[in-house]
């Protein structure tokens, strides 16, 4: 419900800006104002799959905006809540609305939708039904002077004249061919009447107005609860008539008489039916008295779209849609963080300790369950630090913010932990003998999930450098090394520079001659990492 309220918001904001662009070129042309609005509906229906596929774009991330604040704690999200207190808690006050209402509002919107759909393929299947059953003028006066005006307009479509036995309907439909529906009396026009109708609708076929409107009508059908999108479609309606009437008007017909024509086939195709929501109608009542101002007002702009206007009227578009789609500030309301805990093969981890803290080092607490998922209290859009714990894997500090509703569920992935190791080798001063040292083992590793520790197979004593006993000098050897899926122990590297070559040789050539049983996980060896401190030190 969330994110059908935030895609109607955006691409209402679309709309808007296109019949905003529409007023201000009022005194451009008919034409462009059509192609504005019309780009401006294509574009908002755009949002929807845009949004999913752009990067978003937070003003979240802007250094001049502060991140938008959590929601006040309560004693559901407070560490140590007890599951009583999380039940009984009362939700924040921007919670979403409980599952029941968004349920109920998703299916009035779903059943408007399938209400206006069945309206406007009902209209097409209707008009598909009567131009099949209408007679073609295959080669009679109307084809013959539609021949000569798609030739003189350099139209390449095939147009299909047909003659209906409907005494009202006038207008085109169709795609492939293109047909124009005329009404049953039409056989009797004289030559300047034909004219002037096959001029108009040979207009709109080259504009490809019909499957411009139809597209739109459906977009209003599923934002028919949203009213601008109603008054889009009307306003696109009314500029396109415009349009052709100035095609016409091109043409050569004179103003006046092109007013008489279109009154008197006002009065026969008066009636408004299922079929005009998906024709085109060239006479149609509600828009009659402004069409009929707009030709008599030699003042008005009647070029027709330049691809130069159109190109820029896109490049606007796209530049003004696609941040649109992008923006994720603000969108989202407060969702609770949920996901699952993996380890490095895929499989799930129970009982890993899970904190989420805030700017304000506010801090919430989780565990997850039997199947590796857990779930946070609602948390509201802004910068978060997680926190992720169990024994035998490394922990986990993940700094991310959320954003777009995708980002409150998170997979987190646990890496096996490091085995720590600290070996004292002592040695008497130079003139006693060196009494032997046993290493330390290895120290108990906290084993959680489904790890198996590694167990040491052969243990070699580190050697006392002689020339650092004699010179009477002591020190401490760090190494980082890791133990293969072998149990040979590869890359082992002295992770301090302050110490003496003699004392990093004899360390490191004693570690790499350990051996220990594979690490699994889950049942498959991995690798691990191991440091390991050694010391060396004179006794007197």
């Amino acid at each position: 419900m969330i994110l059908l309220a935030d895609l109607t918001i955006r691409a209402s904001v679309i709309v808007l800006a296109g019949l905003a662009g529409t007023l201000l070129l009022r005194r451009r042309s008919a034409a462009l104002r059509h192609a504005v609005l019309a780009g401006s509906m294509f574009a908002a229906a755009l949002t929807a799959p845009l949004s999913l596929i752009l990067p978003p774009w937070d003003l979240l991330d802007s250094e001049w905006l502060a991140p938008m604040p959590p929601p006040p704690p309560t004693p559901s999200t407070a560490v140590g809540s007890s599951p009583e207190a999380i039940s009984e808690a009362p939700l924040p006050r921007h919670a979403p609305l409980p599952a029941t209402g968004a349920q109920l509002l998703v299916g009035v919107w779903a059943a408007g939708v399938l209400v206006g759909m069945a309206r406007l393929l009902g209209g097409v299947h209707r008009l598909r039904r009567i131009s099949h059953g209408a007679e073609t003028d295959d080669d009679g006066r109307w084809t013959r002077l539609a021949l000569e005006i798609a030739t003189a307009s350099r139209l390449r479509h095939r147009v299909v004249i047909c003659h209906t036995d409907a005494p009202d309907l006038l207008g085109t439909f169709g795609l492939w061919p293109p047909r124009v529906l005329l009404p049953m009396q039409a056989r009797l026009w004289n030559d300047d009447r034909m004219r002037v109708v096959l001029l108009h609708e040979m207009a709109h076929i080259r504009r490809h107005d019909w499957i411009v409107q139809l597209c739109t009508d459906a977009l209003r059908s599923v934002c028919w609860f949203n009213p601008l999108f109603r008054v889009a479609c009307a306003r696109l309606r009314r500029h396109s008539e415009q349009a052709c009437d100035d095609a016409v008007l091109r043409a050569g017909i004179q103003p006046r008489a092109y007013a008489a024509h279109l009154l008197d086939l006002a009065r026969v195709c008066r009636r408004h039916d299922l079929a005009s929501a998906v024709t085109t109608p060239m006479a149609r009542p509600s828009t009659l008295e402004r069409r009929v101002f707009a030709m008599l007002d030699s003042t008005l702009d009647r070029t027709p779209l330049s691809a130069r206007a159109l190109l820029t009227t896109l490049a606007l578009l796209v530049l003004a849609t696609l941040p649109i789609a992008a923006l994720g500030a603000g969108q989202s309301a407060p969702l609770p963080l949920t996901g699952s805990v993996y380890d490095a093969t895929g499989g799930v981890l129970p009982a890993v300790e899970l904190v989420v803290e805030d700017a304000s080092q506010q801090k919430w607490q989780v565990s997850t369950d039997a199947s590796g998922r857990f779930t946070f209290p609602q948390l509201a859009p802004g910068r978060y630090v997680l926190e992720a714990s169990m024994p035998g894997f490394r922990p986990l500090r993940d700094d991310f913010t959320l954003r777009s509703a995708r980002d409150w569920d998170r997979a987190i992935t646990l890496q096996v932990g490091t085995i720590r190791e600290s070996i004292a080798v002592r040695s008497e001063r130079a003139t006693a003998p060196s009494a032997p040292s046993r290493a330390q083992g290895p120290q108990a590793l906290r084993v959680g999930g489904n790890i198996r520790v590694p167990k040491k197979l052969l243990d070699v004593r580190p050697i006392y450098p002689p020339s650092m006993r004699e010179a009477g000098r002591e020190g401490v050897v760090p190494i980082d090394a890791v133990i293969g899926r072998d149990g040979a122990v590869h890359a082992v590297r002295v992770l301090s520079a302050n110490i003496h070559p003699d004392f990093a040789v004899a360390a490191a050539e004693a570690v790499r001659q350990w051996r220990f049983n594979p690490t699994l996980l889950n049942g498959e060896p991995v690798d691990v990492t191991m440091t390991v401190t050694i010391t060396f030190s004179l006794t007197n």
